[in-house]
């Protein structure tokens, strides 16, 4: 009796892990290569965020969410630029002690599997991009607020990310010289008007709170998002007028709100970009929420590692 030996093209393919790496919570899935998801995780990230913890939390949630090892090569995103080869943390803005860490270099060796790490906002673009918002769309650009402010730049379908790895960090563009502070030793940036810490500035409520009482009528949390969208248009303008999208997409936790902030942005970029400068534009939510940047994650390790 002969057994049955399937196919080259019978055979299942390796799946795929992408990683996001957040500062509260690490989201990993588990896809197949044409992006569907088979499995999913998300573990808590160790507090504080030094390297070596969020690292072995790595490991472990690696191991619990593919103990079979159908998974063969890994993505990771990471809130801040890395090298342009993607072996590199080369800063973490909102994590401490995250500067120049050679992650991939201690990963591979236990995960036994090769990584590629990339911005988090480039990996949220890229998911996007493969199943969601901007999938064989225009020239994109995407905001993700959230602890912090990314961004991530598509121009003729390929990520921009500037001569070392570090280009497109959108959410550290000035918008007020004489604002608050920033990590980086700027001050006013959009990061600093437009992120969970900054809406908690302008109001105590938990931004879920203050979308639910924004969409039973509340006036004065109103005007906190209106506030919280006068801010998030004025620095859009300032990127529109230097890359020219015709689509941008808005992520991380408080895109949930967009409905009571997106009208202010509108009013800010049409008051202060001229018409031909925002020709077809579209402003919308990213179609993936969360599960983008993990999605993207893993498209990069398809991309990179074939």
């Amino acid at each position: 009796m002969s057994t049955l030996i399937p196919s080259p093209a019978e055979r299942i393919s390796p799946e795929l892990l992408g990683i996001d790496i957040g500062g509260t919570a690490i989201k990993l899935g588990r896809f197949d290569r044409q992006g569907n998801l088979i499995a999913e995780l998300d573990v808590p990230t160790p507090q504080p965020q030094m390297p070596g913890a969020v690292c072995q939390a790595v490991v472990e949630a690696v191991a619990a969410l593919d103990p079979q090892r159908r998974a063969d090569r890994v993505g990771i995103g990471l809130p801040g630029p890395t090298d342009r080869a993607g072996r590199i943390a080369r800063l973490a803005i909102n994590l401490p002690g995250w500067r120049c860490i050679p992650l991939a270099d201690w990963l591979e060796p236990q995960l036994e599997r090769p990584v590629v790490l990339a911005n988090d906002a480039n990996c949220a673009l890229l998911g996007e991009a493969w199943r969601g918002a901007a999938v064989d769309g225009p020239d994109t650009i995407l905001l993700t607020l959230g602890t912090g402010v990314g961004g991530g730049v598509l121009i003729s379908g390929a990520l921009f990310t500037g001569p070392d790895g570090a280009g497109a960090e959108l959410g550290l563009i000035g918008v007020d010289p004489e604002g608050p502070p920033c990590p980086t030793g700027n001050r006013g940036s959009l990061q600093q008007y437009c992120s969970i810490a900054a809406l908690a500035q302008l109001s105590p409520l938990d931004p879920a709170e203050l979308s639910q009482r924004a969409t039973a009528g509340d006036r004065e949390a109103l005007a906190v998002w209106e506030s919280y969208g006068q801010r998030l248009g004025q620095g859009l303008s300032s990127l529109l007028y230097v890359l020219s999208p015709r689509l941008v997409l808005i992520g991380g936790g408080l895109s949930a709100a967009i409905d009571h902030f997106l009208p202010a942005v509108w009013r800010e970029v049409e008051q202060r970009v001229l018409p031909e400068c925002r020709e077809e534009l579209v402003i919308r939510r990213c179609a993936l929420g969360n599960g983008a940047g993990r999605l993207g994650a893993a498209r990069l390790a398809l991309e990179r590692f074939g």
